[in-house]
């Protein structure tokens, strides 16, 4: 179900729906959750729901599975104040109970899940199989180490997200949008507008006299606060990357092809060999007569199909697939099917637990991928992995550098490396001209690191996620200020002549549009102004051939019929007159119909689950230990 939560805000529709589901939950903390019905709590106690608890050890756990989550998919280190501003905190908390209240409510309804249904369904689970499509219990094993978790707690864990799936399924199974709302979802993607229009240049606005210094003072004196500085800092950073260390050793000390090749050489047979595979079929046999009277009937003429049906075994009961050699699982049985020529019938084999009689269908030769191919991303993975060697040494050479009172620019020159100067960047790692810094790795984590610093400061390196350490100094600071009338004069002439130039276009704009709407036509209007007029017959929500976002959102914001003028997005304006709309037929067999169906249909089901919670949350009462929730939280 959570799944099936964060999919749903993946669309606008969606992020409305839950939205609602969110507030749903969140109001129950705020009717339940405040107030002196905290006190009488346990000492590990979170949140109680009816006869159920949920401890502060849980929450912890589940909050920082998240946030290491999140991490990954930001490629960054994320605080626990970022993290409580995107709401993690109230999400996590929002989950568990939602478990929890349907955990009980399972428990009430008198579900049940055999212990065989439940091995089944974690036998079915992709993330156990292997690429036959066969449980590995060596994968199934490692993840649940990764994840910190125990056999039995994970069984646990999955038959009660089971149980929840049947309450999810009952309540959603069937469901079906409304019509009105599947034609009104149909109609904001597909109506079509027709539009006539003309395009009205900046230069429409003639020249505009220069400003008087009263009238100018008085622009900048209006606007001030966007003549303020951002504060920057000059920095010096020195990188040591692994990626970084490669390159360098690549041109001090480069690898030789010799060298690759001898590599290449050692880890062929793992990594660029394509075993053969066959198709192998099997017919099993009990004891070694009965697999010897069967040779006997091939050898007079029977076919292997035939004897197939005379064991009254089918297809799929002989049928092991498409194998490898070290796929088989008995030696004996393997080094005979893969001795056999393409079409050819096996003598009787003695396998571990049965005599067996072998057929090859197909034989797929063994592919081996040349060296030249790969010569390229060995040679790097090589360098990586040589710099990876070499990398911890030199970390603590700068470190005794460093520690010996020396700045970044003459350890960088003991070193033989190059320290990176950065003039000016502000917070966001952009230059004055505003442009982004480039050429600093990990640019995000150095500023922020940087404008929590000062200059003079010994400043911890930051560790990136390639195993490498990035070292910096602040060599200045340029405060934020505010710039001078005369330091930005030549910029604020230049934005009063725009804006007065905008205004203009507008004036004459808005003149034509209300030509237009009295009945004027498009042709004339457009002649007299020396302007051409242009005919888009396929205008959508999405866009519009030639056209702006901002255009096209003005354009289905008049009815079929009416003029407007939009903004171009170069000072210039486009004047329009909505010709026509169409809205096609729905067409059930569409693509793109049934793609929106399916959300629609996904967000009602979330729309009634939340609904379920809400009322069930209200039957059951939650009361939420705030003390301990800051307590896990690092608040205090």
């Amino acid at each position: 179900m959570l799944d099936a939560m964060r999919a749903a805000t993946q669309n606008w529709f969606g992020r409305i729906i839950m939205t609602i589901v969110m507030s749903l939950l969140i109001a129950a903390f705020a009717l339940w959750g405040i107030a002196d019905i905290f006190r009488g709590f346990g000492a590990n106690e979170l949140v109680r729901i009816g006869s159920d608890t949920i401890s502060v050890e849980a929450y912890r756990e589940a909050y920082q599975n998240e946030l290491q989550q999140l991490e990954q998919r930001a490629r960054r280190a994320i605080t626990n104040d970022e993290a409580r501003k995107m709401g993690l905190d109230r999400d996590v908390l929002a989950r568990l109970v939602s478990q929890a209240v349907l955990n009980q409510d399972g428990h009430r309804l008198g579900l049940a899940l055999s212990d065989h249904a439940l091995a089944e369904e974690i036998v079915q689970d992709p993330a156990f199989q292997d690429p036959d499509g066969k449980f590995n219990k060596q994968s199934f094993d490692a993840r649940l180490q990764n994840a910190g978790l125990t056999e039995q707690r994970f069984v646990d864990e999955q038959r009660h997200s089971y149980l929840r799936r049947q309450i999810i399924t009952a309540l959603t199974d069937g469901l079906k949008p409304p019509k009105m709302m599947v034609d009104a979802i149909h109609r904001y993607y597909n109506e079509t507008r027709t539009v006539d229009y003309m395009l009205l240049p900046r230069s429409a606005a003639g020249i505009v006299a220069p400003p008087s210094d009263a009238a100018l003072k008085a622009y900048y004196d209006a606007r001030k606060a966007t003549y303020r500085t951002n504060e920057f800092r000059k920095l010096v950073v020195l990188p040591l990357t692994l990626q970084g260390l490669s390159e360098r050793l690549g041109k001090t000390d480069p690898i030789s092809t010799e060298q690759v090749k001898e590599h290449y050489e050692k880890i062929k047979a793992q990594r660029f060999v394509e075993p053969e595979k066959r198709q192998v079929e099997q017919i099993p046999f009990k004891t070694q007569a009965a697999a010897e009277a069967a040779e006997t009937k091939l050898a007079g003429g029977e076919s292997f199909d035939s004897l197939i049906k005379d064991l009254k075994l089918t297809p799929k009961d002989v049928n092991l697939g498409i194998v490898t050699k070290s796929g088989m699982i008995d030696p004996t049985i393997a080094a005979a099917a893969f001795s056999l020529p393409q079409g050819q019938v096996s003598k009787p084999v003695k396998g571990k637990f049965s005599w067996v009689i072998l057929r090859v269908d197909k034989i797929t030769p063994s592919v081996v991928t040349p060296f030249e191919k790969v010569e390229l991303p060995l040679r790097q993975a090589m360098g990586i992995l040589r710099a990876h060697q070499k990398i911890s040494k030199l970390h603590d050479k700068i470190e005794d550098l460093r520690a010996s009172g020396k700045s970044l620019t003459e350890v960088a020159k003991a070193m033989g490396m190059t320290a990176r100067t950065v003039d000016a960047v502000d917070a966001e790692g952009y230059d004055k001209a505003g442009k982004p810094v480039s050429g600093v790795p990990d640019l995000q984590a150095v500023t922020k690191a940087a404008f929590a610093s000062d200059v003079g400061v010994d400043n911890e390196p930051i560790s990136t996620r390639d195993g490498g350490t990035i070292w910096f100094e602040v060599a200045d600071v340029d405060p934020a200020h505010q710039q001078t009338f005369d330091e930005v004069r030549p910029t604020v002439t230049a934005a009063w002549i725009e804006d007065q130039q905008a205004k203009k276009v507008t004036d004459k704009a808005d003149a034509i549009v209300k030509k237009l709407s009295s009945g004027a036509k498009i042709a004339d209007l457009a002649a007299e102004n020396h302007l051409d007029v242009k005919h888009n017959d396929a205008v959508k929500r999405s866009g519009g051939a030639g056209l702006t976002q901002s255009e096209v959102a003005q354009i289905f914001d008049e009815k079929v019929g009416d003029s407007a003028s939009a903004s171009d997005g170069s000072g210039g304006r486009m004047i329009f007159k909505v010709v026509d709309a169409r809205v096609p037929p729905i067409d059930p067999k569409a693509k793109e119909f049934n793609k929106i169906l399916a959300d629609v249909k996904t967000n009602l089901g979330e729309d009634v689950v939340g609904q379920y919670l809400s009322r069930l949350e209200r039957q059951l009462g939650i009361k939420l230990n705030q003390q301990a929730l800051r307590t896990a939280l690092g608040s205090q």
